[in-house]
Order: C-alpha cells, then sequence, then structure tokens
C-alpha cells in the first residue's frame, strides 16, 4: 500500500471518530444500550410469567415495551436523519394528531395484555391495530403522491386592502383519485428576539414638536426586535379541496390582506392530508417560491385630507407637478411618524396619478421615471438612510413641487420654496394647520 492510500484511509477513519460526530456515536450507544435492556427485560418477562410470578412479568414487559419506544421515537428518526435518503425523508412531514396518540396508547396497552396473558384473540386484535397504522400511512402517502400545485398571485398589492390569491392543484393521476387535500404554506422557523441599541434624540419637553423643543441632544435607546430570519409569510390559512378527482385541475380563492408594506415570500407550500384515519398529518413539501411585493397603504388619513385641498387650488392650473420625498435619516423620525410619512408620499403620488396629472418623482436613489407603479415600488422597500438632503440640491424646474421633509422651517432654500408646497414630517396635523393659518403669506407660493 502507497503512502497516499494510507494517509487517505487514515484520515477516512479520523473522520469517522472526529469531535463533531459526537452527538451521532452517542445516540447509536444509547440506543445500542436501549434495546439491549428492552431485549433483557423481554426475557425476564418470560421467565417471571414461566415461575408464576405476575407482577413480576407484567413490570418486565411493560419497561420492554417503553424502552423500545422509547428508542424508537428519540434516537432512530435522528439517526435516520444522517443518511443518504435524508433528502427524502426530509421532503415529508409527519406530524401526530390527538386521535394518533389515543390509538397508540390503546394499542401498547393490548400489546401488553397480550404479553401477559398469551391470549392468541389479543394478538389478532395487536396485529390489526398495527396493520391499521401501516395502511394508514401507506394510503396517504398515495393520495399526496404526484399532485401539482401552483400558487398565483396578484400583479399590485396594497396594504390593508383584501386581495385574491388563486391556488391551483391537479391530480395528473389516471386512476387514483386524492381525498381531503389540504394547502398549507410552509412552516416558519422560531422567532428570536433581541435587544437593539439605535441613535435617538433626547428632546425637552418631550411632547412637544422639534422646532419647539428647548433642549434636543444626541442619544440612543434600546429596542426590542423580532427575528425570524426570513421574510414574512404570504399567507397563514389554508385551502381545503376535499375530493380531486383523477386527471381534474381544481381552484380555490384565498383572501390574503397584508398590514404593513414591504416584501413577503413563500419558499415552499405544503400539501398535507388526514385521510385515511386521522393518525397523522402527513405533509408533502412541494418547493414553489412565490414573492409579493406590498405597496404602501393609499387611504385618506388626517394628514392627506389637511393638505389636499390647499394644494388643489395651487395646482388647478398647472398639470406639471413634482412629488418629492426627502428622505431622513435614521432617528430623525419615529417609527410610527416614518411610516405614515411613506404612506402619505404614496397617497398624494395615487390621487394625482389618477387625476391625469403630469406627474414625477423625487427620491435619494430613486431612478423609476414617471410610472406611478414604480414610484410605489421604491416606496415599499425604503428605509431611513444616513445620506444628504434633496433640499439643498434638488434643481428648480419648470414644475410645481409636493415636498416632505423632515427639514425644520426656515432651511428651505427661497428658489424651492416659492414654487412648492412644503410639509414637514414630525408635525402633527393641528400644528402644521395652525402655523398655516397663522401665517397666511406662506399660504400663497406663486410661481416666481
Amino acid at each position: 500500500m502507497d503512502e497516499s492510500r494510507k494517509n487517505g484511509l487514515m484520515a477516512r477513519a479520523w473522520a469517522a471518530v472526529r469531535l463533531e460526530h459526537a452527538d451521532l456515536w452517542l445516540k447509536f450507544f444509547l440506543a445500542l444500550l436501549g434495546l439491549g435492556l428492552a431485549f433483557a427485560a423481554a426475557l425476564f418477562s418470560t421467565v417471571s410469567r414461566e415461575s408464576g410470578n405476575v407482577w413480576a412479568t407484567l413490570i418486565l414487559a411493560s419497561a420492554a415495551l417503553m424502552l423500545a419506544t422509547l428508542v424508537g421515537l428519540t434516537t432512530i428518526p435522528h439517526l435516520a436523519r444522517r443518511v443518504v435518503v435524508s433528502r427524502l425523508r426530509d421532503a415529508v412531514d409527519y406530524e401526530v394528531t390527538r386521535a394518533g396518540i389515543m390509538y397508540v396508547f390503546a394499542t401498547l396497552l393490548i400489546g401488553i395484555a397480550a404479553l401477559n396473558t398469551g391470549n392468541n384473540l389479543l394478538y389478532i386484535v395487536l396485529a390489526a391495530m398495527l396493520a391499521a397504522i401501516l395502511v394508514s400511512g401507506i394510503i396517504s402517502a398515495l393520495v399526496l403522491r404526484d399532485l401539482q400545485l401552483d400558487v398565483r398571485l396578484p400583479e399590485h398589492v396594497f396594504a390593508g386592502r383584501p386581495v385574491l390569491g388563486r391556488i391551483l392543484l391537479r391530480n395528473p393521476r389516471k386512476w387514483l383519485p386524492s381525498l381531503s387535500i389540504h394547502v398549507v404554506p410552509s412552516k416558519r422557523r422560531k422567532s428570536v428576539k433581541r435587544w437593539l441599541w439605535e441613535p435617538s434624540t433626547f428632546g425637552f419637553p418631550p411632547k412637544r414638536p422639534p422646532e419647539q423643543q428647548w433642549v434636543r441632544l444626541p442619544d440612543r435607546r434600546v429596542r426590542r426586535i423580532v427575528h425570524d430570519g426570513s421574510a414574512p409569510g404570504i399567507f397563514e390559512g389554508s385551502a381545503y379541496f376535499p375530493y380531486v378527482a383523477p386527471q381534474a385541475e381544481l381552484s380555490a380563492d384565498l383572501e390574503l390582506r397584508f398590514q404593513r408594506r414591504g416584501r413577503y415570500s413563500e419558499n415552499s407550500f405544503g400539501l398535507a392530508t388526514r385521510f385515511p384515519f386521522a393518525f397523522l398529518t402527513k405533509t408533502r413539501r412541494v418547493p414553489i417560491e412565490r414573492t409579493t411585493l406590498v405597496y404602501p397603504a393609499i387611504k385618506p388619513t388626517d394628514e392627506f385630507l389637511d393638505v389636499l385641498p390647499m394644494m388643489t387650488g395651487e395646482i388647478e392650473d398647472e398639470r406639471k407637478l413634482r412629488l418629492v420625498f426627502d428622505n431622513p435619516a435614521p432617528g430623525v423620525l419615529a417609527a410610527d411618524a416614518y411610516e405614515r410619512a411613506i404612506q402619505l408620499a404614496a397617497s398624494l403620488g395615487w390621487h394625482f396619478a389618477n387625476e391625469d396629472a403630469d406627474l414625477s418623482f423625487a427620491v435619494q436613489g430613486y431612478q423609476g421615471g414617471t410610472d406611478i407603479y414604480r414610484f410605489l415600488t421604491y416606496l415599499a422597500l425604503l428605509e431611513p438612510q444616513k445620506q444628504p438632503s434633496l433640499i439643498d440640491t434638488l434643481p428648480v424646474t419648470g414644475d410645481y413641487n409636493i415636498v416632505l421633509t423632515s427639514r425644520p422651517r426656515g432651511s428651505v432654500p427661497t428658489a424651492l420654496w416659492n414654487c412648492s408646497y412644503m410639509i414637514f414630517l414630525g408635525e402633527t396635523v393641528s400644528a402644521q394647520r395652525g402655523q398655516r393659518t397663522g401665517v397666511p403669506e406662506k399660504l400663497a407660493r406663486a410661481r416666481s
């Protein structure tokens, strides 16, 4: 044997016993120990029964069954997932139902009684009950086999508005139908909660608008956030198909509602059934990836109803309009205030787009042109970013501007001020209304 081959064999031998597989070896030896104890208990129970010791026979037989069941439920599945066929086994999920737990418990009782009494009728009943479990597994696998799934989502989705998604289920088999099929979303990973330090601003008095506070200092705050490791799922419910005939295709409409803007995705869906005896919920995962983008909510909020009449008078004769969203840096606006600002910008854009206005948009990093859906797509994923304000660099053109900014009053260039309607983010509706009515000259922003 040459040196290289010897080194290869030694490396494989060392890999077989290296520390990273210690859990595998530990479970393997525990399984051997448990099965050995179960076999010994079964042998001694037989000896006790022949000697006439009923209590010893009952205890030892019960111990043998319990040890074998414990090894089967805890060790064997873990070892099976480490073999070559793990991918095939992971394609199907199993969940024992309450009826299944009761049935297994009854099977164990009958098995103990059969071992203790030696009654042939009990053995026959036990065999029939075990056969029912086997038949249930085979039939449920046949019911789920070869089914084809398709999920269709609407093109445009707004937060807070219900939409319909369509689920298509097809049975390509020639003779065998499918019964009692549920289409379910993929299982979520457990969420992880942690505390996050983020930049903030300390202001005093605390309940006043930023420009009316006496003291404003850089600060940091702690916030509890939840990470689930993935984007939010598309739907939480299920669609039920009681009967799918051979070579038939059925559809079901499922109402979807997304409360927040952003990206939602599912990387797989499940076909689940409890047929025929409801012992197990068997779920076959179908690797279909679906992603939908949810636009910000479009609805008449207090801010929208407050500013729209004032802007309508300004642009009745001017059909060329530019909507400017000056994206603030992190920590400038509270999370709920930022979401209201995004929603206001989306609502204004949607309103004027439906009014056939000659509309354009300006946001840091936005290059989507004048299409309203591209603008809503950009707003759907927008987050506060530390970057220069648009106010100082925005070119003054022939457009009339609607500017949403967190900049303080008095910091807007005069040339932009004269051809714009300014909405100062972070201020309450009543404060903005009061300051506008109290300063009439700021309402007349005529074109220079």
